[in-house]
């Protein structure tokens, strides 16, 4: 692909289910990788774009018990990628999950969470007790 144009029609949406199992985590990180090779990212891009989308399933298989599945959608456009990643456990805290510091990641959850925010442009998540947590994190394409 040509990297200095990404036409509209090569754009488009991908979907992804897996089990919220471990073992599974790798098929996500390839699957993101190969949409985020469509896109003007660097090498160097894409291996962020994997450990964040790895770090989110790892947090949703250790931290949302009960969950069968994770859901992965992957949005591409002409500026970059947004990736939603969501699970389904049921009875969480319910309380969003905001910033943290480094110095907060014995805290539980903590290293995952600064390892997302530091690799993607923007991230946003909530935590509901009755729908699960829904993580979406954009990575903007570099100019």
């Amino acid at each position: 692909m040509n990297p200095a144009y990404v036409s509209e029609s090569s754009l488009g949406t991908v979907e992804l289910r897996i089990p919220s199992k471990a073992e599974w985590v790798a098929v996500a990180r390839l699957a993101v990788a190969a949409v985020a090779n469509r896109l003007q990212f660097s090498i160097e891009e894409i291996e962020d774009v994997k450990l964040a989308v790895a770090e989110a399933c790892t947090n949703c298989i250790q931290h949302a018990a009960g969950g069968q599945r994770i859901d992965i959608t992957c949005e591409t456009s002409p500026d970059g990628l947004t990736i939603r990643v969501r699970d389904f456990a049921l009875g969480g805290e319910g309380t969003p999950i905001g910033p943290r510091r480094l110095s907060d990641a014995h805290l539980g959850g903590g290293l995952g969470v600064f390892l997302i925010r530091s690799l993607m442009d923007s991230v946003e998540y909530e935590v509901d007790p009755e729908r699960g947590t829904n993580l979406v994190m954009t990575k903007k394409v570099s100019a």
